[in-house]
Order: C-alpha cells, then structure tokens, then sequence
C-alpha cells in the first residue's frame, strides 16, 4: 500500500509500515509540514496513497468525499503518544488488509475501525 503519514504521526509508525511492505513517505519528507490538510490531501491524492493520521478534520466526508482520494485513515485514540499510536496501526496491522481502504474514509477509534467507502 502506498502511504503518506501526516506530520502529527510518530516517524517510528513509518518503520513499522514499511517492515509490513507498505511504501510510505512523510509530510515532512514533501516539505509540507505545516501545510493545510487539504493541501496535504491533494500531494497524497496525486500518487494515490493514503493519508494516515490524527487530526480529526481529515474525517469529514462533506470535505473528503469517499472516493475523491486516496484514501483517509484518522486514528483517534484518547491517547496519542507514539505508543498509543504504534499500538493501533500494529492492530490495523494484523487484522486489516489496508488496501481495503483505498478510497475511503476510515477512522479507528478505542479499537473500533469504522469505514466510509465511496458510492457506487
């Protein structure tokens, strides 16, 4: 899966992705930090990948359609340290092929992954 990790994810979860085969680059590896979540969504839009991250804006299906992107992941654990945040993409992990959420938005909140798919 081809993945861009926003700025607020730990930079240990882009190991963690790429020791599962996924091909993943940062915001900040684009020189984006900082950049508006639309911006961000447009840079990861263009290579088709998914944007994994905690900010919850990204979760907004009247912004982000389903299926007018890449795909959208939002983590929204009560704790986001590092920890917190290896621990559920390790979840999403072992028990989520992420290419299913290619296109969608999906949000993983205390352990429940709810998923938006695009119309068909």
């Amino acid at each position: 899966m081809r993945i861009k990790l926003d700025e607020n994810i730990p930079t240990s979860a882009a190991e963690r992705l790429r020791s599962a085969d996924n091909d993943v680059d940062t915001v900040a590896d684009e020189n984006l930090s900082g950049a508006d979540d639309a911006d961000v969504l447009r840079a990861a839009t263009s290579v088709e990948r998914l944007v994994v991250t905690l900010d919850r804006g990204f979760g907004d299906i009247r912004a982000y359609p389903p299926g007018s992107h890449g795909g959208i992941l939002v983590l929204r654990s009560a704790d986001q340290s590092p920890a917190a945040v290896a621990s559920d993409l390790e979840r999403l992990l072992t028990e989520v092929d992420l290419e299913d959420l290619a296109g969608c938005i999906s949000v993983l909140r205390d352990g429940e992954l709810r998923v938006r798919r695009p119309r068909p």
